[in-house]
């Protein structure tokens, strides 16, 4: 893309300039104060690493597992709706790149490019997907079996978005897709002339895993009206047992942010379960994923597989999730950075930056395989011991 970046941070920056406004804040946002969501982020900086020397650093691995399902590194790319409006076909370009890099890809319900997109984009390669909890149950039914006939090997169903937080930039910018023609949103786009141009090469522009298969659907215009229509806020653990036997494979939980819930969602046959705030955008002033994730290690750890997304922004923060003893995490905004700076190669960019910063600060702590960090390559672990 004629642009190398060396941190997250670089590529947030170049993307920012590129994707409109109400798109590049619905990827860079908390909900009401952001409390919460810049707490995803500030919190690992309390984590101290214990830096070992003299200790032999050749033949490093970051091979491991998640639902044992084998990766290069503990990385997954999160679910994470709109990823298709950061760039042309974003999904798509996303599942390709993880595909490479070894490790695996969650597509949302509310992606631009649909499963079938996906599916057929990857040759049929084993890809996850992210369901959410909906009244209409008969299009829920036909989502399961969309991502079954199209080889997703693990479904991540969403327990934290039964009504939608406080998202007060979304509302501001009237976030839609495609966007709504009026004088804020024209404004916004004629800023960013080359996203245009690019998106007029794709066909590609609204909830192709909605539009065409949920009953009187023909459009979608924007995220919330479709929330407030159908998002179930009747869900309970109990949707939990016939979405998993329609399912049949492996089930992840997200949104455990209480060691309650984690004991809860350890008793309901789940695989794992991932500590996550929805990256700040839900309750704002809960603590951050980092921060309630030992925790729930403590109480259900022996019990679940247990995962975290929320803030991480380096391999430093993924190398810190790890040795707080989650199995693996999950990257939602520095993938999407990644995208709008650059399309495949901007993603390409931000997972090389996480698996080079994990591999270096695995090896300056003196370990040389993934699977044997822990709290004895800490300072503090306890930092969030209550």
């Amino acid at each position: 893309m004629g642009f190398t970046a060396q941190t997250i941070e670089e590529l947030k920056a170049r993307a920012k300039r590129r994707v409109p406004r109400m798109f590049f804040d619905y990827a860079d946002s908390g909900s009401w104060t952001q409390s919460t969501y810049f707490a995803n982020e500030a919190d690992f900086s309390k984590i101290m690493f214990r830096q070992r020397v003299a200790v032999d650093m050749t033949n490093r691995s970051l091979a491991s597992t998640m639902i044992g399902q084998d990766v290069a590194m503990p990385v997954a790319i999160a679910p994470t709706g709109f990823g298709g409006m950061q760039h042309p076909d974003g999904e798509i370009l996303g599942a390709k790149v993880a595909r490479a890099f070894g490790i695996p890809f969650t597509l949302s319900t509310m992606s631009i490019c649909s499963i079938e997109d996906v599916a057929e984009a990857t040759d049929g390669a084993p890809f996850w997907f992210q369901l959410y909890v909906m009244r209409d149950r008969q299009f829920m039914y036909n989502l399961i079996d969309r991502a079954k006939a199209a080889n997703c090997s693990a479904l991540v169903l969403t327990l934290d978005l039964q009504i939608l937080g406080q998202r007060h930039k979304d509302a501001r910018n009237g976030l839609s897709a495609p966007p709504r023609v009026n004088l804020n949103t024209i404004w916004q786009l004629a800023s960013r002339p080359q996203w245009c141009l690019s998106m007029l090469r794709t066909r590609r522009h609204t909830f192709r895993n909605i539009v065409g298969h949920a009953d009187n659907v023909g459009d979608i215009s924007s995220l919330a009206s479709w929330t407030a229509e159908q998002f179930d806020p009747k869900l309970n653990w109990s949707d939990i047992e016939w979405i998993k036997e329609r399912w049949g494979g492996k089930l992840i939980l997200k949104g455990i942010m209480d060691a309650e819930d984690a004991r809860m969602a350890a008793a309901s046959g789940a695989d794992a379960i991932i500590v996550s705030n929805h990256g700040g955008r839900q309750l704002d002033g809960a603590p951050s994923s980092i921060a309630a994730l030992p925790g729930i290690i403590e109480a259900v750890g022996d019990k679940i597989e247990v995962h975290m997304d929320g803030g991480i922004r380096s391999g430093q923060d993924v190398m810190r999730a790890l040795c707080l003893g989650a199995k693996g995490v999950y990257i939602g905004r520095p993938w999407l950075y990644g995208l709008g700076a650059g399309g495949e190669a901007g993603v390409e960019q931000a997972l090389d930056i996480i698996r080079r910063e994990l591999d270096v600060t695995m090896a300056l702590c003196g370990e040389r395989d993934i699977r044997n960090v822990g709290e004895h390559n800490l300072i503090n672990p306890g930092v969030f011991s209550s």
